[in-house]
């Protein structure tokens, strides 16, 4: 994404912050290290071993680096053969020593997420939450089918074979049957993404990308003069699966004021609450949205 801001526009609020700080840190930028020359321009090849399957629906980023350390060096040569003959200084060198070089490219990994991503990592992961828990929904109800159909344009389930169209990079092509990893994904955004390897994955835009980096929605006069102003607030909020700790964050309530208000809103049917893992997300009911709509 930050390659190509134009083709990613609705994350422009989030490059135009985290963009300076990634440059002044050595991570973006043609003089950066391994992690920028490793995700090349689309449709170019993003070497297999930066993407090693999630183990559960929580993956640990310290449990993710530690496999990426752990890669054989046969397996970092055999991916970096795809890139470019020219390729960068900094990846003739993960190649010439796969074990420094997986040890740096960690510790690159790791400055990127403090940096980009772990201030906004709650918001995200509840939107993240909100999509799993509604695919499950979607996998129940319609099957394997439905579901695969129902991701994205690019792609759809057809005569037992899941087609994805896009630009062909120089990777193989994903093997017959075995699993398949569905990634909900931020910045995937608009297209898709492929990953081959012995679990092939594929990675899709999240729904409710929309309103991620946007100010919270204004509360209507009419719905706080009959919910009150804090729980109008709250339901205003609610556009999608949201969890306490963000809640609190959006309207600047305490948590536990946020859970006072969900409470009595689930009591009268406007409010359900569901839980993913270890979070619970709050969702406004069919009545919420007709009063919402009624004093828009």
């Amino acid at each position: 994404m930050l390659r190509d801001p134009g083709e990613h526009a609705i994350h422009l609020p989030w490059a135009r912050r985290v963009r300076p700080r990634l440059v002044e840190a050595g991570l973006v930028g043609p003089d950066a290290g391994l992690l920028w020359h490793l995700v090349p321009p689309a449709p170019g090849y993003l070497a297999d071993f930066l993407t090693p399957p999630p183990a559960g629906l929580s993956p640990d980023l310290a449990a993710e680096l530690a496999a990426l350390r752990s890669t054989p060096a046969a397996t970092v040569r055999a991916h970096l053969a795809h890139y470019p003959p020219d390729r960068a200084p900094a990846l003739a060198a993960l190649r010439a020593d796969p074990q420094a070089g997986l040890r740096r490219l960690a510790e690159e990994i790791e400055a990127y997420w403090r940096i980009a991503l772990a201030p906004d990592w709650p918001r995200i992961r509840v939107l993240l939450d909100a999509e799993v828990f509604a695919r499950a929904h979607r996998l129940a109800e319609d099957g394997a089918a439905g579901l695969l159909n129902d991701l994205h344009e690019r792609v759809r389930w057809e005569d037992d074979t899941l087609l994805i169209a896009q630009r062909h990079c120089a990777a193989p092509d994903v093997p017959e049957g075995g699993a398949l990893v569905l990634v909900p994904s931020v910045f995937v955004w608009p297209s898709v993404l492929s990953i081959a390897g012995d679990t092939p994955q594929l990675a899709y835009p999240a729904r409710g990308l929309g309103a991620l980096w946007e100010r919270p929605a204004a509360t209507p006069d009419a719905l706080a003069a009959v919910l009150g102003r804090g729980r109008a607030q709250l339901l205003t909020a609610l556009a999608a699966p949201t969890c306490g700790t963000e809640l609190a964050r959006r309207t600047g309530m305490s948590r536990a004021g946020v859970s006072q208000h969900l409470t009595a809103l689930r009591a009268a049917g406007l409010v359900a609450t569901h839980r993913q893992g270890r979070t619970l997300l709050s969702v406004r009911t069919d009545l919420a949205e007709a009063l919402l709509s009624a004093s828009a």
